[in-house]
């Protein structure tokens, strides 16, 4: 009896969310790429590129994009060239997130409706169109993959309006999941413990979120970067042909004691 594995030569994977090499997404690409698979990978602009694309070229990846989801248009470009390069599509980790500064680093009481509908945007929404455009190409099934955090699930002190807007991303997870298992398309999310990324920098008091995780997670300490990567290959694997709309946590354990960070 043959037993699934991690190969996943002959796949394609489309990864969106890179910033720099400390990147989730990176990590994520790098596990896949080791894998097997073949790459896309996007750059969200002409200021990034130079951050991304050597990374894109180390992982020889067989497109190299740029995609701002808040441009009408760029995302659909990018499943285009897809389309066009490979005329299918098996894998897409999505691991983009963003919101107003200002908004992010005051209480969510006094988020502005502007800043509100922009992280729902980069953070939720993209998934939902990234979804809708890969769907077609994913004719033999596939596998969707997004990023999350503990602070979906409680309150985590400063994460303010990302706490409601990853809410509604693991909801999407499920919605999606639920609507496009029919075709043998699996939707997951990975809540990955506090790693010092770009994204995370912009959150005030961060290096305690950090301090707090390490002493009191069951583990006593964080996580690194690779141990997402490796989540992501179990998730973009066989190994995981039965698991869709599940939030899997990869935080050493962070998430069960309930904690709240002052």
């Amino acid at each position: 009896m043959s037993t699934p594995d991690c190969d996943l030569r002959g796949k394609t994977a489309l990864i969106v969310g890179i910033a720099n090499s400390d990147s989730l997404a990176w990590a994520a690409a790098t596990s896949l790429r080791g894998a097997g698979a073949r790459l896309a990978i996007t750059y969200l602009n002409e200021k990034a590129r130079p951050h991304v694309e050597p990374l894109a070229r180390k992982a020889d990846a067989d497109l190299i994009l740029e995609c701002d989801v808040t441009k009408p248009g760029s995302l659909d470009a990018v499943l285009d060239a897809v389309a066009a390069k490979w005329d299918r599509l098996d894998l897409v980790f999505h691991g983009i997130a963003s919101a107003p500064k200002s908004d992010l680093q005051g209480r969510l009481t006094d988020c502005s409706a502007d800043g509100f509908a922009a992280a729902m945007t980069v953070s939720c929404y993209s998934l939902l169109h990234m979804a809708r455009r890969a769907e077609p190409l994913m004719r033999r099934g596939g596998s969707l993959i997004t990023l999350s955090f503990y602070g979906s699930e409680k309150v985590v002190d400063h994460y303010n309006v990302m706490g409601p807007v990853k809410a509604a991303l693991e909801s999407a997870v499920r919605y999606l999941a639920h609507e496009l298992g029919p075709a043998g398309i699996r939707v997951n999310a990975i809540s990955a413990g506090p790693v010092a990324t770009r994204a995370a920098s912009g959150l005030t008091h961060f290096e305690e979120l950090l301090n707090e995780a390490a002493a009191k997670s069951p583990l006593r300490r964080t996580i690194d970067a690779s141990e997402v990567g490796k989540a992501a290959l179990f998730l973009a694997s066989d190994l995981s042909s039965g698991v869709t709309g599940e939030i899997v946590h990869v935080d050493a354990g962070f998430h069960i004691d309930g904690m709240i960070f002052h």
